[in-house]
């Protein structure tokens, strides 16, 4: 199958001879495909069916959820939730690695949403989504009346909330597939009974302004299809789904060639190890096509392929007269052991001094302000937590740390000492790892999170300065991790042995510096 150029760049972007394999068949009508970065499979949906599956090359293809709520679109977030679109609940959700399910979006002003339809994330944590009615038809969906007036597009702020509507409420008939350009100030929206894509600016405070026409008259008398799935791609040319397969248009909306497909294609998703091949969800098949040019970069991207995250060939953030600059694509930032049973007043190890060097260096207004403005950016936050069961079983009483532990009867799953303090409760996206030993690495999953989300610089904060964080530096820098360790950020049981952590040890295995540095290093 030829494809067909319109002007010259189309070539650039895709072999006009390029072969379009169909990899799975068999299926009622497929959807909302995305590529996982370290398995390596694709996912994708077939909304009749009300079913999910999965293909890659070793396994084919296998199912992976069924009944799926007849979910339409996905996408990933920075930390490899899925984000799914539900026809049947007309619901936007997150689901986690571990099964866990939480509704992102379901109502507006007390009104049930139509249906979320399609999905993309802001490197700011920030995702957009589309609400067609189309999950309120048969077969697509669950038919049940309309609730809302209106088809819009709407926004759930970094760490969840509200969905705050962001276009004209009467603008879209039925508003469909959206993208970002590659900076990320332009989101294209189309339409598909309107047979147009709109592109809008997006504002400082994430809203959309500006609209206007960025392509019009995608139809054809002679061959099905319409707007549907969108996807910019790294150079900022718009991938949509057309008449005959994929419309290409350039960033100043001139149509630069058309990708043709045997069926009708309702959506595409850039996949493979280097995300140069373009898998097609059609009718009843997947198709994969190679392409010369690759997505613009989705912050779910940054974890890669064979099953750990490509360490950034950049050096290691160190300060340059005073200054520094962090890649917040780059960062985790740690908040451990800031626990009630350790920095609070009632607290078990109060009498050590711990609540009143915690007080003197305001660690906990400090991490606050530190982790609010670093999630903001992107930044991935962990929780560490030091939590035993009743009885403290399986902790060993090999030194005193964990002796006095064990006396105390602190830290005990459930009780309020075991809790974070007020202010550091984990926000929605941050992930909570738990450990019986000083460090935070060891028998604990934290290295698993970096690997999937790609960090491999930490900012290191907490309580016990001498001992838990200190210990998680060590193991940091050895395992090839950048640590920044903020020392404002941190307390032990008094200013004495905090300032030999800081000043000796911690000085040969991290950058050693304040919040006010860091935040600015992540801009």
């Amino acid at each position: 199958m030829t494809h067909v150029t319109v002007r010259p760049e189309f070539e650039k972007l895709i072999d006009p001879y390029a072969p379009v394999g169909q990899v799975a068949t068999g299926f009622e009508f497929t959807e909302g495909p995305i590529w996982h970065p370290i398995e390596q499979f694709l996912l994708f949906s077939d909304m009749p069916g009300d079913v999910r599956r999965r293909w890659d090359p070793r396994r084919g293809t296998t199912e992976v959820r069924r009944p799926s709520n007849k979910c339409n679109g996905m996408t990933y977030d920075a930390e490899l939730n899925l984000i799914v679109c539900e026809h049947a609940t007309s619901s936007l959700i997150r689901e986690r690695p571990d099964g866990r399910r939480e509704v992102l979006a379901s109502h507006f002003e007390s009104q049930e949403l139509n249906s979320p339809n399609d999905v993309c994330v802001h490197s700011s944590g920030a995702i957009y989504f589309s609400d067609p009615w189309y999950g309120r038809m048969p077969i697509y969906g669950v038919e049940r009346p309309r609730q809302l007036g209106f088809q819009g597009i709407y926004r759930v702020p970094p760490g969840g909330g509200a969905p705050r509507l962001v276009v004209d409420r009467n603008l879209f008939d039925q508003p469909n597939g959206l993208c970002f350009s590659p900076d990320e100030r332009l989101l294209f929206v189309n339409d598909t009974v309107q047979a147009l894509i709109r592109v809008f600016d997006v504002n400082a405070d994430g809203g959309l302004s500006n609209a206007r026409v960025f392509a019009s008259a995608i139809r054809s008398e002679l061959e099905p299809g319409l707007p549907d799935g969108m996807k910019c791609d790294q150079h900022g040319n718009v991938w949509v789904t057309a008449p005959g397969g994929v419309w290409v248009y350039s960033p100043a909306g001139e149509l630069l060639g058309k990708v043709r497909v045997p069926e009708l294609v309702a959506n595409l998703a850039w996949g493979g190890p280097d995300f140069r091949t373009l898998y097609l969800t059609a009718t009843h098949s997947v198709y994969a096509i190679p392409t010369k040019a690759g997505p613009r970069h989705e912050p779910y991207m940054t974890a890669r392929a064979g099953g750990s995250a490509s360490r950034p060939t950049a050096s290691a953030p160190q300060p340059a007269g005073g200054d520094m600059q962090l890649d917040p694509a780059r960062c985790a930032m740690i908040i451990q052991d800031l626990q009630n049973d350790v920095i609070m007043e009632g607290g078990a190890f109060a009498e050590s001094g711990a609540p009143a060097h915690a007080r003197q260096q305001r660690v906990v207004d400090n991490v606050r302000r530190l982790a609010e403005a670093a999630r903001a950016r992107g930044v991935v936050i962990i929780h560490v937590w030091f939590v035993v069961e009743p009885g403290a079983p399986g902790v060993t009483l090999n030194a005193p740390l964990f002796e006095g532990l064990v006396d105390s009867k602190a830290m005990v799953r459930g009780s309020w000492g075991a809790a974070p303090v007020q202010g550091l409760e984990p926000r929605a996206g941050d992930f909570v790892v738990e450990k019986m030993r000083m460090s935070a690495w060891e028998g604990t999953r934290l290295e698993t999170i970096l690997k999937a989300t790609g960090r491999d610089v930490i900012i290191n904060t907490g309580a016990w300065t001498n001992m838990s964080v200190e210990h998680t530096a060590r193991t940091g820098a050895d395992k090839g991790y950048f640590m920044v360790v903020p020392e404002d950020c941190c307390s032990t049981m008094n200013a004495e042995w905090h300032s030999a952590s800081i000043n000796f040890a911690l000085q040969n295995v991290s950058v050693v510096t304040n919040a006010d540095t860091v935040l600015k290093a992540l801009g």
